[in-house]
Formats: structure tokens, sequence, C-alpha cells
């Protein structure tokens, strides 16, 4: 069951908003600016779920992606992408890393609640 989601995204209004939304919805939430932040996030705090920008500073979120399910104790975590790259390419290399969910910006807090559903 999915209780704490890790926010993975450089862009502070998305990040805030994304922030809002799923503790409004009774996540709870910590954030991170970019992949490299995120994987030291992921060791301390085990979340649930990610959801995880592509562009970032430092290490994009495809890179982040790779090492955390390279990895035997982060490779059961969900990634979510959310971001506004919605190339088909990106899309599927998403889906090649692993990713259990992609959603493109602009989104709507239904598309983004749907993820942990079920």
């Amino acid at each position: 069951m999915i209780q704490n989601i890790l926010i993975v995204d450089d862009s502070a209004t998305d990040r805030n908003f994304l922030e809002q939304l799923l503790r409004k919805a009774g996540y709870g939430v910590s954030t991170a600016l970019n992949g490299s932040l995120a994987l030291q996030q992921v060791q301390q705090s085990r979340p649930d779920a990610i959801l995880m920008d592509v562009n970032m500073p430092e290490m994009d979120g495809f890179a982040a992606t790779r090492k955390l399910k390279s990895d035997e104790r982060t490779k059961s975590i969900p990634v979510y992408f959310v971001t506004g790259k919605n190339q088909k390419a990106d899309m599927a290399w998403a889906q090649m890393l692993g990713a259990r969910g992609y959603v493109t910006k602009p989104y709507s807090e239904a598309q983004i609640l749907e993820l942990f559903k079920g």
C-alpha cells in the first residue's frame, strides 16, 4: 500500500502543487530537487512510490531511475514519471527503465491521484 511518496522535480511550482495535492489526499510526502538528491532521500526515507520529473540539473530522472532499478534495495519502489517530455521515445524509454506510469504536463489532479489507485 502506498502511503509515502517522494516528489522529484526541480520546479518549485510543480513540486509544491504535487505536494499539496498528495497531502490533501492523505499521503505522506517528501521532496528532492534532482535525481542525485532523490537517490540520497530514498536511502533515508524509503518512500512507497516516486513521482519523477525527467529534465533536471545534475542527474535527470531517467538516470536516477536506472540507478534505483539496478539497486536491490530500491528496485521494487514504483517510479511514475511526471514530465513535460511527451515524445513516444521518452515514454518507451521510461517503460524500458521499469516505470510504472507516465503523465505529461500539464496534468489534472485526477491523473496524478489515479496513479495510486488499486
